[in-house]
């Protein structure tokens, strides 16, 4: 009998990004699926914790930060300033990693950066590779790209090159916001996740305040009509084939879907959606044919509304890096496809293989 050789695979998490500690989860929930009894003998597995300063740790400290009982308090503990010198290149180690398993949310992760940085290494990762990361990541780009290709969305507008430490064009903007769309609206940052630094705004105070709420995170701003919706997800993954997970639904008790809906309260979560069928097929081939448009590939999440009053379905966002906790979509929605989560990484560690 051949023993197969294991596949070492190196799991990048953390980082300086507004979603540090969603990222730990994430990677928690991973780093379990790897060591699970099922992947057990088929991987092994090395950790790169960053910091939030940007400071990157071994195998042995992050590994520490991943286990199961493990706190805040410890990625607490190393906190440390950066030192003069930038210390990735000491300690990424990437001489015995076969598969990058990269979970960075938000900036440095999710833009392609870090896509870009292990592409140096010639080793296979899982997820998209820079293009597509950036592209998806950003808000503005993404929705100039689908409005050119006639994918439906919700009226928006977009900010950028102004100075919003000035009041004058704070106030400004909020005239022309109130003028061009329907209220209320959401404000968000073209380059955050997790609802990070986004506003719902029902009047021209509230979007001042919600200018400056968004500014504080990216000098570049969104703004959608805020309509009254149903939020609908599907997950994707693969290469030149595209799957599509089952689609779901979350019902949620806050006003709109923020960061507390997301990872603080108990959501109810429909899989699959009790939606029509010919909403179902519209759905799945948005999903595709917006991956394809950006170039995203290898696993992704994609977001819909479905406007209760017109039946009409919007495209909202692509997440190249969709969440792993035990309260993220991604996972849920395969998990009802038939991949429990121990097997959902081991198939998106495959498809990079063959990628």
């Amino acid at each position: 009998m051949v023993v197969k050789e294991k596949k070492c695979i190196g799991i990048i998490f953390g980082g300086n990004s507004n979603e540090h500690y969603v990222s730990i989860l994430s990677a928690k929930t991973v780093f379990k699926a790897l060591i699970s009894k099922t992947n057990k003998d088929r991987f092994s597995v090395k950790a790169f914790y960053i910091n939030k300063y940007g400071v990157w740790f071994d195998n042995e400290k992050s590994i520490e930060v991943l286990k199961e009982k493990s706190s805040n308090y410890i990625a607490e503990q190393y906190q440390e300033l950066p030192k003069r010198q930038i210390n990735f290149l000491q300690n990424i180690e990437f001489q015995s990693i076969d598969i990058w398993f990269p979970l960075l949310h938000g900036i440095n992760g999710e833009d392609g950066a870090i896509h870009g940085l292990l592409k140096f290494t010639q080793k296979p990762l899982v997820g998209g590779g820079i293009l597509g990361s950036a592209l998806g990541m950003d808000k503005i780009l993404m929705k100039k790209i689908f409005s050119y290709l006639a994918i439906p969305q919700v009226k928006y507008l977009t900010i950028q090159n102004q100075n919003l430490n000035d009041d004058n064009v704070k106030n400004n903007l909020a005239v022309e916001i109130i003028k061009k769309l329907n209220l209320p609206v959401f404000v968000k940052p073209s380059n955050s996740g997790s609802s990070l630094g986004i506003s719902k705004a029902k009047n021209k105070s509230e979007i001042i305040k919600a200018l400056q709420k968004a500014w504080e995170i990216d000098s570049r701003i969104i703004i959608e009509e805020g309509l009254d919706v149903r939020e609908l997800e599907c997950g994707i993954i693969g290469n030149l084939k595209l799957s599509i997970s089952e689609i779901g639904e979350v019902l949620y008790s806050t006003d709109w879907y923020d960061y507390d809906s997301k990872y603080s309260l108990v959501n109810k979560v429909i899989i699959p959606a009790d939606i029509d069928t010919h909403f179902s097929e519209q759905i799945k081939d948005i999903a595709i044919r917006s991956c394809r448009a950006l170039n995203i590939y290898g696993f992704a999440r994609v977001d819909f509304f479905l406007e209760k009053i017109s039946n009409k379905i919007f495209l909202n966002e692509i997440n190249t890096i969709p969440g792993f906790t035990r309260k993220s979509m991604f996972p849920m929605l395969w998990n009802a496809s038939g991949l429990n989560i121990d097997q959902l990484v081991a198939k998106l560690i495959d498809i990079s293989s063959d990628s």
